[in-house]
């Protein structure tokens, strides 16, 4: 190769994610030298649209930003406003929101672990290709995914964007023999799941633990979904509401995505490894059995390996979904009454790739004032730039189509909800001397 000669690598679609993307690799006397991940996600502009709208609007309006993950950004407002108005939900209503929860979870690692990283590690190029000699995992996978999508449809009215979910609760309390179907289909997936986990655990995965800083919430009572303090392996432990005071977002000249950044420290991880590393504790019997016996004893440092910990997830989410409707007593009334006019709230849940971070300014009217949404990816993004700088040197020498695969594949590591735009990536090799 001449010293003037430069790579590239070129490729139309970056499969099984959401979003659009390029990567540019500087390598420099045989070393890489720089790498960029670059996002081209145009503005959607929901923090502005929100602004005048009435604050009972914010949950259906903000589910609109995702259709794997609504219930996260239904939830993160409802937090928000119910701060705001110094109200919490209690009881039986809070157990319907984990329930949506779990079906959020359900479908959406579901979908995650079969359809979009399962193919990664069998050397296929899709879930239908993969189908073709995995027929049976396939089917399971999907299966499994419906289910989560049947608890969106019982509880929330519809499996995308639901209907029924209000500030204060729900517009109506589904009765319990509503769920009776569920039931059997959630015992079946506790089976499924476990099943899921000791497939995962066999897979193969490169050597590659790295260390992060963790950022979850933490709850002294459960598995976070909904509730809990912000904390860190890192020392973090803090009030929601303090979240602006330590993270922020910073704009990078080679992306349209914002980086989010922990202001004492840089880049950080969120996501189900953040969860299970600083929450093993609270996770099932069943489920931290299983995680053991994948070879996870309370921690996971290999991203690769992420796959086993979003099936590990997906056993807890059946098991809590199960637990709520064995126990659940419909409500008297499906929601409490919110006020938060001339408040300011904060909300944090875990969406299924991490912590979903929402702020509403109410005027005293009940219009609001001004809104923050921080989601998922955009906390992630330093972090899986700097994997890909780490990661790719042990696949330097190799030709492009399989350095591109790899690429491709620690990138899907963090499941990127990157916007509901064109899937694109392309990858450029800079060569010098």
């Amino acid at each position: 190769m001449s010293e003037k000669e430069i790579r590239t690598i070129k490729v139309d679609y970056l499969a099984r994610v959401e979003g659009e993307g390029a990567m540019h690799v500087k390598i420099k006397d045989g070393k890489v030298d720089d790498v960029k991940l670059k996002i081209f996600e145009p503005p959607r502009f929901f923090e502005a649209f929100l602004q005048g709208r009435r604050f009972e609007e914010a949950p259906d309006i903000t589910a609109r930003i995702c259709g794997i993950c609504p219930v996260a950004y239904q939830m993160s407002a409802c937090h928000a406003m119910e701060n705001g108005a110094g109200v919490r939900v209690e009881g039986a209503i809070r157990e319907l929101r984990r329930l949506l929860y779990c079906g959020e979870w359900i479908e959406s690692h579901g979908l995650h672990v079969f359809m979009l990283h399962a193919p990664d590690f069998l050397g296929y190029d899709s879930a239908i290709e993969m189908a073709k000699d995995h027929r049976e995992l396939v089917q399971m996978g999907l299966r499994l995914k419906k289910i989560g999508n049947d608890i969106g449809i019982v509880l929330g009215g519809r499996e995308i964007h639901p209907v029924n979910v209000k500030v204060g609760g729900f517009y109506k309390a589904p009765r319990k023999r509503d769920f009776l179907k569920l039931v059997e289909d959630l015992k079946w997936g506790i089976e499924a799941a476990e099943k899921t986990i000791q497939w995962c655990a066999g897979l193969p995965f490169p050597d590659f633990d790295q260390e992060y800083e963790f950022v979850s919430l933490r709850h002294p009572d459960e598995y976070p979904m909904s509730e809990g303090r912000i904390v860190s392996n890192h020392g973090l432990d803090i009030d929601v509401s303090e979240y602006e005071e330590h993270f922020e977002e910073e704009h990078v000249p080679y992306t349209n995505a914002l980086h989010s950044v922990l202001k004492e420290r840089g880049s950080y991880f969120v996501g189900p490894m953040a969860r299970f590393n600083l929450n093993f504790d609270k996770l099932s019997p069943r489920a931290q059995a299983a995680a053991k016996a994948a070879g996870l004893d309370g921690q996971c440092l290999n991203p690769f390996k992420s796959i086993i910990v979003r099936a590990v997830e997906l056993l807890y989410a059946f098991e809590e979904a199960l637990r709520v409707l064995e126990n659940y007593e419909r409500p008297e009334v499906p929601a409490i009454e919110v006020d938060p006019s001339g408040k300011t709230g904060f909300g944090a849940t875990e969406a299924p790739r991490g912590i979903l971070y929402h702020r509403y300014g109410v005027l005293g009217n009940g219009d609001i004032r001004d809104a923050k949404i921080v989601p998922p990816t955009s906390q992630n993004q330093k972090t899986i730039e700097r994997d890909l700088y780490r990661f790719v040197p042990q696949y330097i020498d190799l030709p492009d189509d399989e350095l591109q695969w790899h690429c491709e594949q620690a990138i899907r590591n963090y499941d990127p909800c990157i916007s509901c735009a064109t899937h694109f990536l392309k990858i450029h090799r800079e060569e010098v001397s």
